[in-house]
């Protein structure tokens, strides 16, 4: 049986001018692989409503399941929220139980509840709100797409928030073995023993070290017998 499919939606100009790094792809990556739910696509737009509105109608119509990450706190250029809404048709405006929460933590911090802390209590008609345990604002699910922050380490709570409640497949396992050879020398071999075992992903990563020439070749499936028969075949082939 496949494994369900995923894709990623990472919002914000910050990203796309170089001045912030982002982190939460490859977290994200790693914690699907875990629940055997295949990470298929990444996509990065910058702030501009129609690229947001538009990269969430073709991700969430393609894969089982998107995660958002950025654009959904309290400042002006934080229009995650507005443009998902959008993007499905539905009514956006400050909701009861999100405010209840930002208003009890920002009481408890003795901090004003301005209009612009209000802004992340607003969630579209019918969503489903995340929990975050790092800065209590949540995030939300509308249909399959999952709206989270940018924030590492918000993103990261959330995310293990969602992860339980979702359908996985079978674990992604991979074994690695590192020839000292260019890959121009291991291309043919590989190619050929990627057609017999066409059922795994076989993946050739070069690097060069001390003048040395060579590749990490990851072999990767869901089946660890035939992972081993590849690797063995593969020992056989560089030996």
């Amino acid at each position: 049986m496949t494994n369900p499919t995923a894709a990623m939606l990472v919002i914000g100009d910050e990203i796309l001018s170089g001045r912030t790094r982002d982190a939460n792809m490859h977290y994200l990556a790693g914690e699907l692989t875990k629940q055997g739910i295949t990470l298929a696509e990444v996509r990065v737009v910058p702030d501009v409503p129609e690229k947001i509105i538009g990269a969430v109608r073709a991700l969430s119509a393609e894969y089982d399941s998107v995660f958002t990450s950025g654009g959904i706190g309290p400042t002006h250029d934080d229009i995650t929220a507005d443009c998902v809404a959008e993007a499905f048709g539905v009514h956006i405006d400050i909701r009861d139980d999100a405010r209840a929460l930002l208003q009890k933590h920002y009481d408890n911090a003795g901090q004003e509840f301005n209009a612009a802390r209000q802004r992340m209590a607003r969630i579209p008609d019918g969503a489903t709100l995340i929990d975050n345990l790092v800065s209590v604002a949540p995030g939300f699910v509308v249909e399959n797409v999952y709206v989270m922050a940018g924030v590492p380490s918000v993103f990261q709570a959330m995310v293990a928030s969602v992860l339980p409640k979702l359908t996985g497949g079978a674990p992604l396992l991979s074994q690695t073995l590192r020839i000292e050879r260019g890959e121009g020398e291991i291309a043919g071999p590989l190619a050929a023993l990627a057609e017999e075992f066409s059922d795994l992903s076989i993946g050739s990563y070069p690097y060069q070290r001390n003048g040395v020439y060579g590749a990490n070749v990851v072999v990767r499936g869901t089946d660890g017998a035939r992972i081993d028969a590849a690797m063995a075949r593969l020992s056989g082939l560089f030996a």
